[in-house]
């Protein structure tokens, strides 16, 4: 299989890389993490000018309609620049469920929108226990006179906070398979209850009490399998961005060790730490290879041969980033955990990445139930 990128690809990538290193170096981001918002909306306004924001809306629809290398690509740069803004919330999950399902006249109500960074939108589909599974357990819609009602909570939705519009997924009353309903934030009934992650970013737990949206809200009609996919494409690119933070974390590493000296030398030239550096490297490598292969399967038609290879990559990038955030922090010293050196960062990010989307002991479970059925 060939896995060079195309000079297209490569382009989207530097570009995204400038644009990032031109926005600051993360002290930047340390003051935009603190900021009321969480975010910087100048930022984000730049990645919609250059197009990011239209990644996955379809060229149909006015956008780039970009697949699942160009995403991966892109978050990968998202994870180098320790980017807090909510890229992979709003431009990749929720468009791809907006672009999977959405009819034409809610396509063209939102996408133009959210292309153009005037409106964050979030897919709110997690709830508490369910291990990134797609079916959700409490979250229920009750088709009324002139709609539906919503009753329900979700968890630790990231970048809730910042959105306009949250894609809330419910099981219909009465009925078998899930449903998808666009509901306002400002919704009467619907709480946030924020907080900031582990990695500096914001999320919230979303509780729906008594929401009411009209007839034209539900999003598609039988939602399931389209949203599966969008569940595994989103995976695959949060990889992206894993892999963006392992790879980084790997380099500071290196090139502390070249500058850091004990007993006269710099602890680089220490076989032991080489050693450890050695293996870090391995991990990182295999952590690409698997990168590659989730997001080449991305578009595979069997359902199931797809999330058995998103799942293994969840695994084994789980894996990469806990070994390389440990050793990373571990090989700087006690200033490895220090706010002003970015390895900290990089540790945060990957360690939450290891939580979101299921833990990588559920992936692992659900690869154990998988050949158990086969």
């Amino acid at each position: 299989m060939n896995f060079d990128f195309t000079d297209e690809q490569q382009m989207l990538q530097e570009s995204t890389r400038r644009l990032l290193a031109a926005a600051g170096e993360f002290e930047q981001r340390n003051a935009q993490r603190d900021s009321a918002t969480g975010y910087s909306a100048a930022l984000w306004k730049e990645l919609a000018d250059l197009g990011l924001l239209a990644l996955n809306v379809p060229e149909a629809d006015g956008g780039i309609g970009a697949g699942a290398v160009e995403n991966m690509l892109v978050c990968e740069a998202m994870g180098e620049g320790l980017v807090v803004e909510p890229f992979h919330a709003s431009a990749v999950e929720a468009t791809l469920t907006l672009a999977k399902l959405a009819n034409e006249q809610q396509r063209q109500q939102w996408l133009p929108e959210m292309a153009a960074g005037d409106l964050i939108t979030v897919l709110a589909h997690a709830e508490a226990g369910s291990a990134g599974s797609l079916e959700p357990t409490h979250t229920l819609a009750k088709q009324t006179a002139d709609g539906w009602q919503l009753d329900g909570r979700k968890s630790m939705i990231y970048h809730a906070p910042s959105a306009q519009l949250l894609l809330v997924s419910a099981q219909i009353q009465g009925a078998a398979g899930l449903a998808l309903f666009a509901v306002p934030t400002d919704s009467a009934g619907l709480t946030l209850h924020s907080c900031a992650t582990v990695d500096a970013q914001r999320a919230a737990d979303v509780a729906l009490r008594g929401v009411v949206v009209d007839a034209n809200a539900r999003i598609g009609s039988e939602v399931s399998k389209g949203l599966a996919e969008v569940l595994d494409m989103s995976l695959a690119a949060l990889c992206g961005d894993a892999f963006g933070a392992i790879q980084s974390a790997l380099h500071a590493t290196i090139e502390y060790s070249r500058n850091r000296k004990q007993f006269g030398q710099p602890i680089g030239r220490f076989q032991a730490l080489q050693h450890r550096m050695a293996d870090m490297l391995i991990h990182a490598e295999q952590a690409r290879s698997m990168c590659y292969l989730a997001a080449s399967h991305c578009s595979d038609d069997n359902p199931a041969e797809r999330r058995r290879v998103v799942s293994s990559a969840k695994v084994l990038i789980g894996q990469a980033a806990r070994k390389i955030g440990q050793e990373a922090v571990q090989l700087h010293g006690g200033m490895g955990m220090t706010d002003e050196l970015n390895v900290s960062h990089y540790f945060k990010r990957l360690l939450a990445f290891e939580l979101r989307g299921g833990t990588t002991d559920e992936h692992m479970a659900r690869l154990a139930a998988g050949v158990s059925a086969g």
